[in-house]
């Protein structure tokens, strides 16, 4: 790589070492210094980015949803621990997919708003992250990135002829498959070293050192944060993966049935949250869908509204709020020519259940935050009557730059959601 800098540096720069490519964030070396700020930020196109994220099992809508419409809306005590980002999000209530039934069955049509599930020989349609990616995905090495947290086989993304696109299960195989490249040997190799705990960042040690020494004060500092954040992520990755190598203790007991660590859920949760944010601040990619199977409290989530088992609800659910809070933090905390990750980044979070309880598919609890809207509301539609939930996806398309005023189900965009 050529690290002059009489020239800007290359959006597309990257740092190699045998069988490792690290990206760059977004750098003032990559805009001509020449430039004014306002001519800078035009030039540098700075991205636009979406990240669509569904919670299968519904969300409590008595903790979720507030009281009051508009502005100046009470927080819930699931959107307290978002507090934080208020200014940045717009909370709905009163949406939901046209026709979308079928309780369970409507987790796969989350992203793509087609009617009826539950029948025999459904077929769905694309789903909103690959119609995005189909207009925007040319841009980065990832046209969209399919995740899931999840012991099945099950995705947000479908194609146009409606298949599902599996999805990548395994926060470090993410992570090896954004930075680690080259032969199979020398891809082998890096793998093994990073589970010795040497940091890919060892492998292009020199190239770094040179860049940095080219760089402005500024670019240094950010430059040395996403450092941090590479070598912290890989700590954590190696320390959940030594576990898999620990024998487990044996037990006379009957194992019980249905249960799982939630502590441990909602860690790996965090852990493909990190890495999430690693790709977008490299422009590995600017669409990523995650799916987010939380079927180990499927059994509590019929509560019958017994208040102990609200209870224990209550507090999974509080825990998927503050990972969710971590992942908006992070966003929040990274800087692009002077705004932020959240700034650029639309993520839409969500259930294809407004109760589980009941098995309700109305009245989805929903929310987006950040990607550069007048948010800071609560859009409160009818409870009975329900608005499409599939207008806010024609919203976030146009916000990409993508000409279109229909999406699924929708004819246009979100009423009352305006663009900054």
């Amino acid at each position: 790589m050529n690290l002059s800098l009489n020239h800007a540096l290359s959006r597309r720069t990257f740092l190699r070492g045998a069988g490792v490519c690290v990206a760059l964030p977004l750098l003032d070396a990559m805009v001509p210094a020449i430039l004014t700020p306002s001519v800078r930020a035009a030039q540098s196109k700075i991205p636009r980015r979406m990240v669509a994220i569904e919670t299968n099992m519904g969300i409590l809508p008595q903790f979720f949803f507030p009281e009051k419409p508009g502005r100046d809306y009470a927080p819930s005590p699931y959107l307290e621990r978002l507090a934080a980002h208020r200014a940045q999000m717009t909370v709905f209530s009163g949406t939901s997919h046209p026709g979308v039934t079928g309780a369970h069955a409507a987790e796969k049509c989350f992203l793509t708003g087609t009617p009826h599930p539950e029948r025999g020989g459904f077929r769905n349609w694309v789903s909103l992250d690959q119609f995005a990616a189909e207009q925007v995905g040319n841009h980065t090495r990832y046209p969209s990135l399919v995740l899931a947290m999840s012991s099945e086989g099950q995705t947000l993304s479908y194609t146009r002829s409606g298949a599902p696109i599996p999805a990548e299960k395994s926060p470090k195989k993410l992570f090896q498959k954004l930075f680690l490249q080259g032969n199979a040997k020398e891809v082998a190799a890096n793998v093994e070293s990073l589970k010795q705990g040497r940091s890919l960042l060892d492998f292009v040690g020199d190239q770094s050192k040179r860049l940095n020494r080219s760089l402005s004060p500024a670019d240094r500092v950010r430059m040395d944060q996403y450092y941090t954040s590479v070598r912290e992520l890989e700590q954590r990755l190696h320390s959940s993966e030594e576990w898999e190598y620990k024998p487990k203790p044996v037990v006379t007991a009957k194992a019980p049935d249905d249960i799982d660590d939630a502590k441990e859920f909602v860690a790996k949760t965090r852990l493909m949250f990190e890495v999430m944010k690693l790709a977008l601040e490299t422009d590995s990619t600017r669409i990523i869908s995650l799916f987010i199977d939380t079927v180990v409290i499927h059994n509590i989530t019929h509560h019958g509204n017994r208040p102990e088992v609200l209870a224990e609800l209550r507090g999974h659910e509080e825990k998927q709020f503050d990972a969710l809070n971590g992942f908006l933090t992070a966003l929040a905390g990274t800087k692009e020519e002077g705004q932020s990750l959240l700034d650029r980044t639309m993520v839409l979070y969500g259930t294809p259940m407004g109760s589980a309880n009941s098995h309700s598919n109305v009245n989805l609890p929903a929310l987006l935050a950040g990607g550069g809207f007048r948010h800071g509301q609560h859009l409160a539609f009818d409870t009975v009557n329900n608005y499409p939930l599939t207008n806010l996806f024609v919203s976030m398309l146009q916000r990409l730059g993508v000409e279109t005023d229909k999406f699924s189900t929708a004819k246009g965009t979100m009423r009352g959601l305006e663009m900054t």
